[in-house]
């Protein structure tokens, strides 16, 4: 960094612009959420099937899934102010759209505006505190984001179910209008550009082949748990996206400019971290989706009871993640993640054995214990990683940490439908075969799944449990010198 944005950086007020980008991703992160809820009533409204309506949560995620590994290219082409004012009013456009459709075509129009706008904020808040904190204060930082990355989605179902309820589902977006001006106003006010830009090249075929590979992988495992893995859509799109990828991954190790450095691999401790948190991300989608399923198809629990049940340990999540964070400064991730792991584990044990008597209370207490394994976990375990990486790569270390998440995230979604499905299926047949009471048999069958979706939870657990034994601390990377050009990227004006 120059000794011109170097000053700049350290003379920002870290309190506004903190405040201003965790709103901003709070938001985001809100709205990704409360969708999942309000499917009924709009394949109601709109007289469409599930499978479509399903295309407003499947559609954000393969635009943020796409665009997510282009914000490293964007992170260092436009300044920190420049970035982040567009993205909200990106996503506040898209909401404005999503508010006034008066067909499905225009809802999910707005939906996609909002996930371009949405897809941004997050990689851009991880790359600034990279800036503004130097690696032993970033755990304290880095806890507070928790704040808005899982406090948010607790919140998302609970809050929409309510409002849907009351109101018509246009009030979702309609409130979200005023909050996000909110956000934008405060932007031109405090926010002051951190770090660096860079004259870097823009490589469009990188852009297609990035596009073609994390679009098709992600639609592919999204499609996955509905259509199933033997169906050739799934198989076809998978395999499309593991070959752009591949040749994108080539390309990227080639030039001497890439879109998205993949050297940051180079690394090990961010290697390593971002394994575990692939795992990570995959356990947390048991409580996101398979609790859910079983509270409501199962037991006839209705959406706000759901939301309620996963609220208190969101709730105390949130409020844990500031304390880890300087716990991490402290003494490092190692046995903060075997520590939130080993809860995980046993907490997933516990929900193995669900039956169609099982307490609501029973379940509000594990699903919360959970969530406190998981607070000791996350954001130690991406601060480790991104602490090794050099500046340089601080903007690629972020992208990729955030576009894991998203194929994490699918794959997880996709792995645990499939496992409850045809465990659901082979159950049903066992039962019947029994002579199980067939009134019955479709509820049992159900929640036999759901337990065995739970068991694949506790060895995927299991192995990010004996990885993390391997986390030590390490020094931080240092930038190599290199002969700056037009396409390897000159230095501008402080950021």
């Amino acid at each position: 960094m120059s000794s011109t944005a170097a000053n700049d950086t350290a003379s920002a007020k870290k309190g506004p612009i903190m405040f201003i980008m965790i709103l901003g991703a709070f938001l985001a992160t809100l709205n990704q959420t409360v969708m999942s809820v309000a499917t009924p009533e709009l394949m109601k409204d709109f007289d469409i099937t599930a499978a479509t309506a399903q295309w407003l949560t499947t559609g954000y995620l393969l635009v943020n899934g796409v665009l997510i590994p282009i914000t490293a290219y964007l992170m260092q082409k436009f300044s920190t102010r420049q970035l982040f004012q567009a993205s909200m009013i990106i996503f506040l456009a898209g909401t404005i759209v999503a508010a006034m459709a008066n067909g499905f075509p225009v809802l999910l129009t707005g939906r996609l505006i909002q996930a371009a706008g949405a897809g941004i904020i997050m990689p851009l808040l991880m790359n600034v505190i990279l800036a503004l904190f130097p690696p032993e204060k970033r755990g304290s930082a880095m806890g507070l984001v928790g704040l808005a990355i899982i406090v948010a989605p607790a919140i998302g179902p609970t809050l929409a179910g309510y409002v849907l309820e009351n109101y018509s589902w246009e009030t979702m977006f309609y409130g979200m209008i005023p909050l996000a001006v909110i956000v934008i106003a405060l932007g031109f006010i405090y926010l002051r550009n951190v770090g660096q830009r860079m004259n870097v090249k823009f490589d469009a075929v990188s852009v297609i082949l990035s596009t073609i590979g994390f679009g098709a992988l992600l639609y592919g495992f999204s499609r996955a748990g509905s259509l199933g893995w033997s169906s050739s859509e799934v198989l076809s799109m998978i395999a499309i996206g593991l070959i752009g990828l591949i040749v994108f991954s080539w390309r990227q190790l080639k030039m001497q400019a890439p879109l998205l450095d993949l050297r940051a691999f180079k690394f090990s401790m961010f290697s390593l971290t971002t394994v575990i948190s692939i795992a990570v991300t995959m356990i947390m989608y048991a409580d996101m989706m398979l609790l859910p399923l079983y509270l409501q198809n199962a037991r006839g629990y209705t959406a706000i009871e759901s939301g309620l049940l996963l609220l208190p340990g969101a709730l105390i999540m949130g409020l844990l993640m500031p304390v880890t964070g300087r716990l991490f400064d402290k003494f490092g991730a190692k046995w903060l993640t075997v520590f939130g792991m080993a809860i995980v584990i046993g907490t997933t044990l516990g929900f193995i054995n669900l039956s169609d008597t099982t307490s609501y209370t029973y379940l509000v207490l594990m699903s919360t214990a959970r969530r406190i394994g998981m607070a000791f976990m996350m954001m130690p375990l991406q601060t480790a990683g991104l602490n090794q990486l050099p500046p340089r790569l601080n903007a690629h270390g972020t992208a990729i940490s955030n576009t894991t998440r998203q194929v994490a995230g699918a794959i997880g979604t996709s792995l645990l439908v499939t496992v409850m499905s045809d465990r659901a299926k082979s159950h049903a047949a066992d039962m019947m075969a029994s002579g199980a009471d067939p009134s019955t048999l479709a509820t049992q069958a159900q929640i036999a799944g759901i337990n065995d979706a739970y068991v694949v939870i506790v060895g995927i657990g299991a192995v990010g449990l004996l990885l993390s034994f391997f986390i030590r601390k390490v020094k931080r990377g240092t930038d190599e010198p290199v002969h700056v050009n037009v396409e390897a990227g000159k230095p501008v004006q402080a950021r």
